[in-house]
This record gives C-alpha cells, structure tokens and sequence, in this order.
C-alpha cells in the first residue's frame, strides 16, 4: 500500500546508474535536517516574538537559529550525513534565520516608526541576503579561483549580516531609546549592510584557517572563548554590541590582507611567466640551424 508521502531520498531521485535506490535511511543523514528544521521553527518564532513586543526573547530565538544553521552542516560532515536534500534544505533555512527573521524582528522594533522607509529597508536588507546566499552557492562551483583565495567570502556572509543589522536592537537594551528619528538612521544603516552583502568586498574566511593550532596557542584560545562565552552570557547585549562594531572595524583590515595577497599573486605569475618566456627563448637559442 502506498503512504501519502513519497519515499524520501537524501540526494534526489534513484538513478540505478548511481547506486541502489535505499529502502532504509540512515539516522545519521536524518538527525541533520532536524536540526535544520529546528532552527526554521526558531527564525520563525523569533517573528512571532518580535510581534507580541517580547523583542529580548525575539531577538535570543533569531540568534538561537544562527546557531543551529551554523552547527548542522558541521554535524553532517561529522556523521558523515551529507546529502543534496540537506543542502538545499539549509540554504532555505539560511534565507529564513538570516534574511526574513532579522528583518522583520527589526522593523518591529523601530523601523516601523519611519513607515515606507523602514519597510523598503527591510525588504532591500531580506533580498540582499537571498542573493548573497545564491552568489554563494554559485561560486561554490567555481574552480578557477586560487587557493588562497578560499580564504575569503566575497562581501559580508549571511551569519555576520544578521548579525549586524540587529546591532540596533542591542543598543535599544542598553538604552538607546527607539523614536522617528532614529528610525530614519536605522532604515540607512540596513541599507548599508544589505549594499555589504552584495558587495564584492573580500571578507576573511575563518573556517578555512585550518583544524590544527599551534601548541603554545592552544592554552590562550580555550581562556579566550571561555572569557567570551562568560560576557556573552552576563553581559548579552554589551558583549554583541562590541561584537558587531568589532565586526565593522575588521572589514578594512581584512580588504588591505586580501590587496597585499592579490598582489603577491599578481608578482608570482608576471615572475613565472617572465621565467617561461626566458626558457622558450634559450631553447630556441641553442637549437642548432638546420643544414641545407
């Protein structure tokens, strides 16, 4: 007897060519989409939040989704539970937990004041980070870029835009009191960190640092996250607060690294090619005339 819902398949339709189609799923491929799903139903609750006035909760349930969509990818690949059904279901989940739900938890906050303007914000900022996230998935099929190269996204990524747009919100917990006028100032700041998302700023990569650290940094590490974790937790909104400005003193630095390996690059490739050309040209030198 056939159930109301097709067979699922983790990486699309059976291709016999492929493999055998699977008549049991492993649990492992499964419990990744889970959490996935659980942080569309945080995203969406943080909406929900936003719009009963419980902004702190609102805010918390937005940053509890960052996480998890932060976290299930990693898991898949450390249970070995990856699929093409996962992909595109994070992605989707990317849209919502960064996109939709910081915006509209903003415009509940105070964009609303400025009317037509906060919600034009809004929409540009929730657009901005849909094609961010489709550049992204594109360029991820890109196999002309350099290595190094890996090591940085091009504009600001979906996670740390989310993160900034909602810099607002932390201020207003710590007493920047929302008004019309602010709301004006605030439709222009998510505008420019929708026009980040989309720029082709070179934004460092932290994920490709590598999984090895040095032994004298590992001791300093652990006390740093620790210490971090300790202010986020006692101090919320202070601490994201520094975190978000932290975020936006970086990007000049980060654009100056990636000026300084991009030259490099270009001096390594005019060198070898310069090196190239002497070569052709010493063995045209020394190949001996043909004798009539």
């Amino acid at each position: 007897m056939e159930t109301p819902f097709p067979p699922f398949d983790p990486n699309g339709s059976a291709d016999i060519s492929r493999g055998p189609k699977l008549t049991q799923i492993p649990l492992r491929l499964v419990i990744p989409n889970l959490i996935t799903v659980l942080a569309i139903c945080a995203g969406l609750t943080g909406i929900r939040l936003a719009f009963e006035n419980r902004f702190e909760l609102a805010v918390i349930m937005v940053l509890v989704a960052a996480f998890l969509d932060g976290i299930d990818g990693r898991i898949a690949r450390m249970m070995k539970g990856s699929s093409k059904f996962g992909a595109q279901m994070d992605s989707l989940a990317d849209i919502v937990n960064f996109g939709v739900a910081p915006a509209l938890v903003l415009y509940a906050y105070v964009l609303d004041q400025a009317r037509a303007f906060g919600w034009i914000a809004a929409l540009l900022y929730a657009i901005a980070c849909c094609l961010r996230l489709a550049r992204f998935n594109v360029m991820l099929e890109d196999q002309n870029r350099s290595a190094w190269q890996n090591d940085y996204f091009v504009g600001v990524p979906a996670p740390a835009g989310a993160m900034l747009v909602l810099l607002p919100v932390y201020l207003g917990f710590l007493g920047l009191i929302p008004s019309r006028p602010l709301a004006f100032g605030v439709a222009a700041y998510t505008v420019v960190i929708a026009l980040l998302l989309v720029s082709r700023l070179p934004v460092y990569n932290g994920k490709t640092a590598g999984n090895l650290v040095h032994r004298d940094m590992v001791m300093p590490l652990i006390l740093f996250v620790v210490l971090y974790a300790a202010f986020l937790m006692s101090y919320t909104w202070y601490t994201l607060s520094i975190t978000a400005i932290a975020y936006l003193i970086f990007l000049p630095f980060s654009l100056a690294a990636w000026n300084r390996r991009e030259a490099a690059d270009r001096l390594a490739r005019q060198t070898a090619d310069e090196d190239n050309r002497q070569e052709e040209n010493t063995s045209e030198n020394s190949t001996p005339p043909e004798q009539g």
